[in-house]
């Protein structure tokens, strides 16, 4: 345990007086917040070079425009390009220039993802060893540190493969320190009541740095695609910093009782009470004994028991096609709308990865909405698995009528983003803090960001996958990627199958006990929902 980290130290300083625990929850929401952000905006740039690394050769005669709205996307697009111009944009960049560039491009996200997710596995096991706070900050400096290299390959002119597949891994591994370690501080600051709105509403973090990364990445893509990679990778550069400054990771370490004790609910702290006095940041961060004792208590549990907590496996095995699906779009869309001719017209690179963001848009109410409807159910796996299964007419309809006209494809694409996100921001939020505070662990262990770890990893497997698979298949064409999308949805809301019987039987047994009581007067018990859906 670190303690006040020392941004709030100085802040306090400064004012003389303590935080309420209000302040330091809104504190923690913020600054994960920008955490996470800044990691998914750090993932985009190789999505917008795509079409700049290995240029489409068909293209050369199509005319490009303002799409869709004049300068809100684009400020301006070519329309006449002179011989040498035309050379020089439909040249590419060695070593993604060739005929098989575009495997090259989809090994290059493969790679990232894959040791993104195999290195969760150990970092989920050490965010619960480890201060998470110089965890998390570790892990954000040297992700954006080698983001950064990647582009730096322009500049010093690298055209070696093995040097970006290189960065690319080493990036990942970095950025596996991410997702665990912030559900993990979010899990500990907040209990499970409305648990599914507020982290689908802090979710939506995974969009705004899509977003974001887009816009960034696309907005210095004209100075070189080098640009484009530097300015992400400086901006978890930054947001590390800001995490070791302000991040204060578990309540007891400020002066606060733990909020995740055996009960599912909050703990009662007055909204006016400030952390304990005996907090000393100036000399060791020094906080109440007993807090601290009770912090030393919690064990962190392996991956064998974290496995064996009931519904672990099942919404990981979701998500891996879950995430399959999502981060296909992700990896591609901005790709395919390069590629797609909308209205009969193509639009440019710059405006493709600007328009990208619109499904991002869709996932940030996707998230917000299967928060709050899983909550209001109290029925995760029910919510999860019907969001899937209508991401598949969605996508269908926005393949097949996407390029009929501008206002089609933006519509079509965030009703998409809506479906394909929110079960994904769900699983890897809520499910995972519920699961990680689960009764059978008896209130003490640590294995909020184990469980995060084993969920979020197997789910970055399909992640991995996705866009690999998507390399091959385009090649052949678009219908058969959207196959495969289709498929992968209906695959993850099977697999939870079983936990929506549950929830559906427990939903039925509960009414029908309120029927006979409200008939008959009290009778005998009836196993009720706990607070994750199902029989814990």
């Amino acid at each position: 345990m670190g303690g006040n980290p020392p941004g709030i130290c100085l802040i306090r300083s400064i004012r003389g007086s303590g935080w309420t625990l209000s302040t330091y929850r809104y504190v923690v929401l913020i600054v994960t917040f920008i955490a996470y952000a800044s990691s998914h905006a750090s993932r985009k740039p190789s999505s917008i070079v795509k079409s700049v690394l290995d240029p489409e050769p068909n293209l050369n005669s199509v005319s490009f425009r303002p799409w869709p709205v004049g300068n809100v996307f684009v400020k301006e697009e070519l329309v006449v390009m002179s011989d040498e111009d035309t050379i020089k944009r439909n040249k590419g960049w060695v070593p993604f220039n060739g005929k098989d560039g575009r495997w090259k491009l989809g090994v290059i996200d493969v790679a990232f993802l894959s040791c993104y997710s195999v290195g969760m596995y150990v970092a989920g096991h050490l965010g619960d060893t480890l201060d998470l706070r110089l965890f998390l900050t570790t892990g954000m400096i040297g992700s954006g540190t080698f983001v950064a290299l990647f582009g730096m390959g322009y500049f010093f002119d690298v055209h070696v493969f093995w040097f970006y597949l290189a960065m690319q891994m080493v990036a990942g591994l970095f950025q596996a320190t991410g997702w665990p370690s912030v559900v993990a501080v979010v899990g500990n600051w907040f209990g499970k009541r409305k648990r599914g709105l507020i982290m689908g509403i802090w979710n939506a973090h995974t969009s705004v740095g899509n977003i974001a990364g887009s816009l960034l990445a696309a907005s210095v893509l004209q100075y070189g695609w080098g640009w484009s990679f530097i300015l992400p990778g400086a901006f978890i550069f930054t947001s590390g910093i800001i995490v070791y400054l302000f991040l204060p990771a578990y309540p007891e370490e400020v002066g606060f009782p733990r909020l995740n004790g055996p009960s599912s609910e909050f703990v009662a702290v007055p909204e006016d009470v400030e952390a304990q006095r005996t907090e000393k940041c100036a000399e060791g961060n020094e906080v109440d004994g007993r807090n601290l004792a009770n912090s030393g208590n919690r064990r962190s549990v392996g991956l064998l028991e974290a496995c064996s907590i009931p519904g672990v496996i099942p919404f990981a095995l979701s998500l891996f096609f879950a995430k399959m699906v999502a981060y296909t779009f992700l990896y591609w869309l901005p790709f395919y709308l390069s590629q797609t001719a909308i209205e009969g017209h193509y639009m440019s690179v710059k405006t493709a990865g600007n328009l990208s963001t619109l499904f991002d848009v869709g996932g940030i109410f996707g998230g917000v909405l299967a928060g709050y409807i899983s909550d209001k159910l109290k029925a995760r796996a029910t919510t999860a698995a019907s969001f899937m299964y209508a991401a598949i007419p969605a996508m269908l309809l926005y393949h097949r009528y996407g390029s009929t006209s501008r206002a089609v494809n933006i519509l079509l694409m965030m009703i998409a983003g809506l479906f394909v996100n929110g079960p994904y921001a769900l699983i890897t939020t809520a499910v995972s803090a519920d699961l990680g505070t689960h009764s059978s662990l008896k209130g003490n262990s640590r294995a909020l960001a184990t469980v995060t770890a084993i969920i979020d990893g197997t789910g970055s497997l399909g992640a991995a996958l996705g866009p690999l698979l998507t390399g091959f298949l385009s090649s052949s064409g678009w219908d058969a990627v959207f196959l495969m999308l289709i498929i992968g949805a209906f695959a993850s809301g099977l697999l939870l199958s079983h936990l929506v019987l549950i929830e559906l039987r427990e939903k039925v047994t509960k009414h029908s006990e309120r029927r006979r009581k409200n008939l008959t007067g009290p009778g005998s018990n009836i196993p009720l929902l706990n607070d994750q859906g199902w029989r814990s």
